[in-house]
């Protein structure tokens, strides 16, 4: 089976026991402030999960598309992808533990056709005032006992008593703390109150054709760097909620959460280890592979030294096949090219793969091929925009990259290594280049490499650890300007942040009443005391017209408007005229909520992602059991953002 058909029997397997079937979001995640792009299934369902009612029912399931910047730098190795599709299911406040892990054995096991004694489990060993995962642990003694395999248990806790310790005897069943609790903040420590997550249950496939390094450790476990291990699945068992005093309650609904990598479980069925080796990226390498020769041999008339470290070879055909994936997806929804933010990583990505000469040459061609790969899943996705953006960008990149060549070539090839102390070519000096005028590590190093090779110059011992302190402060710089730059998104899923939240799409029909249509929002920020929310219009907006807008929000408040929900294909909502902003980040079938009253009166519309109240008299609701006080909805301040856009801060108080 090829991915298309492994998908399509996921998808159906699901819709066979109830399931609704839901597009998958945008790369680009609404109303979450948290992080910058959809890393997981879970993101965009977040709302649902704490509460809220889904329009689809309590059974879901998709294939979402998800990017992951933090692996960029582990990208060439035979598993690590910066883009990659999660195969998820959700039971929302329905099926648990049973089910959820009898299904997922069933499928791996009958649909994709996975040896069982292949199969390995690990479970949440216990932590922070929550108990081990028993529950878990006889399911799985129970599913791999039909199978006639004896599943013991063994407790590892941490990755490195794994590899002190090993895996004895029947041992089939490891639990661990840290690694088996899944938050979107990582371990239960790091979660911030108002956060939700549970233990989890991860299945790993066993590559028997693949020995232990004892570099990753002593011994090999589950979850081992190694290679012998992989994990195809992890069913999250979100039960939690973080509390102020560090504590856990349990959620008002017990969720399930899954989520498995597709091209891993394509890679396990074939029983080859290398998920570029899978049949949506074989034709990428293929072509990568022929035309990096194919340019060489005319650069040297022969195939040069360069071939001759074949890891390096293959390593860097699977950056360029992921990096143009990559590339292709965040362009495709609406990601361009810049120096901050999703802007910045996009770039980043991009000028990774233009270190290759020739890249200009074929890469029309690989962005035809994932077309051509996946337009009957993602038919938004579009060579044309991604050919357009990459030679854009390569233009501009190879006029600022000259700078920084020349520089390189005066400093360490047209010279010997007495001007620089010791000769050393470090981490650091590296990362200037790439942060000033975007040439990549790996463009940086092949500029130098005969200075090395000819013994003028040598690398410092602890050159990838240097780069990557660099590039982390630089991160770290970057996400703190991301999070101070007012974007848009909601703080958490909080009771008082969903009332503000509401609030804020009664107060754009407001403003939309007493200013005119051409306004529309430009982005928000919601936490649970305060609102901010920017708005197109061209100038300052009076006291007198916000009390009018303030009013028209208390009024909504008043009339106890309920809310509907409605799906409905976008271009069905676009051409009716409904509120929306931002249409380029919606799937093809959107979520269009209603606040109307007994009367009829409609006091919004609008496309959004949630979450939101049931019913308008609960943003009146007081915020504090210790007064019996209404809140009323205020308008606190006005001011510019910048030309044509203005930005009102609001509370309930």
């Amino acid at each position: 089976m090829d991915s298309s058909e492994i998908r399509k029997r996921y998808l159906d397997f699901f819709k066979e026991r109830g399931h609704a079937v839901i597009p998958s979001s945008s790369l680009v995640p609404e109303n979450d402030p948290t992080t910058l792009f959809t890393g997981s299934g879970m993101q965009p369902l977040l709302p649902y999960l704490l509460g809220e009612k889904h329009p689809k029912g309590i059974r879901l399931v998709n294939s979402q598309k998800c990017f992951r910047s933090m692996d960029i730098e582990e990208v060439g190795d035979n598993r690590h992808t910066t883009f990659f599709e999660m195969l998820g299911n959700w039971s929302l406040g329905n099926y648990f533990k049973e089910e959820q892990l009898s299904w997922f054995f069933e499928f791996l096991t009958k649909e994709v056709g996975l040896k069982p004694e292949r199969l390995y489990v690990t479970v949440f060993s216990g932590g922070y005032g929550i108990g081990k995962d028993d529950e878990s642990i006889l399911i799985w003694k129970k599913l791999f006992g039909e199978h006639s395999i004896n599943a013991e248990y063994a407790e590892m806790n941490t990755e490195e008593e794994g590899a002190r310790r090993g895996m004895k005897g029947d041992e089939r069943i490891f639990g661990y703390r840290d690694k088996n609790w899944w938050s979107r903040a990582g371990t239960p420590e790091k979660m911030p109150a108002g956060e939700p997550g549970g233990p989890d249950s991860e299945v790993f496939y066993e590559f028997t054709q693949i020995e232990h390094d004892k570099k990753f450790g002593e011994h090999c476990h589950p979850n081992c760097d190694c290679g012998r291990f992989m994990e195809i699945g992890n069913s999250v068992f979100m039960e939690y909620l973080k509390q102020k005093d560090e504590s856990f309650m349990p959620l008002q609904q017990k969720n399930v959460d899954f989520g498995g990598g597709l091209e891993r479980i394509v890679a396990a069925s074939i029983n080859n280890p290398d998920v570029f080796d899978i049949d949506i990226l074989v034709p990428v390498i293929e072509i990568i592979d022929w035309r990096r020769r194919d340019q060489l041999h005319r650069a040297f008339k022969y195939i040069p030294d360069a071939l001759q470290n074949q890891k390096e070879w293959v390593r860097r055909n699977r950056i360029l096949a992921d990096h143009l994936r990559a590339g292709m997806f965040l362009i495709s929804d609406g990601v361009l090219p810049g120096n901050k933010e999703r802007g910045y990583v996009l770039r980043r990505l991009l000028r990774r793969t233009m270190g290759e000469e020739s890249i200009e040459e074929y890469v029309g061609l690989i962005f035809d091929s994932f077309e051509k790969q996946y337009k009957n899943v993602y038919p938004g996705l579009s060579s044309t925009k991604a050919k357009e953006v990459y030679a854009k960008e390569f233009s501009g990149f190879h006029e600022n990259a000259k700078k920084g060549f020349a520089e390189i070539f005066k400093r360490y090839v047209a010279t010997d290594a007495s001007s620089i102390p010791k000769g050393i070519i470090n981490g650091k000096d590296a990362f200037y280049y790439f942060s000033t005028f975007g040439i990549p590590r790996e463009t940086f190093l092949d500029s130098v490499r005969d200075s090395i090779k000819l013994g003028s110059f040598e690398l410092s011992s602890s050159f990838d650890i240097e780069y990557r302190t660099k590039y982390e402060e630089h991160q770290k710089a970057s996400r703190l300007g991301a999070e101070q730059k007012f974007k848009g998104g909601l703080a958490d899923g909080g009771a008082e942040t969903t009332k503000l939240h509401t609030a804020t799409h009664l107060m754009l029909a407001g403003l939309r009443k007493h200013l005119g249509n051409h306004v529309h929002q430009a982005g928000s920020n919601v936490t649970a005391e305060r609102a901010r929310f920017d708005f197109t219009h061209p100038e300052k907006v009076g006291r007198e017209t916000l009390d009018k807008v303030e009013q028209y929000v208390n009024d909504a408040i008043a009339a106890g408007a309920e809310r509907i929900l409605e799906e409905m294909p976008k271009e069905e909502a676009k051409a009716a005229g409904i509120e929306g902003s931002f249409w380029e980040k919606y799937p093809d079938v959107v979520s269009v909520y209603t606040f109307k009253d007994t009367n009829g009166t409609v006091w919004s519309q609008e496309l959004c992602g949630g979450p939101h109240v049931l019913n308008t008299r609960e943003l009146g609701e007081p915020s504090s059991p210790s007064t019996s006080l209404r809140a009323k909805f205020k308008i606190l301040k006005e001011e510019a953002v910048s030309a044509g856009v203005r930005r009102v801060k609001a509370a309930l108080a």
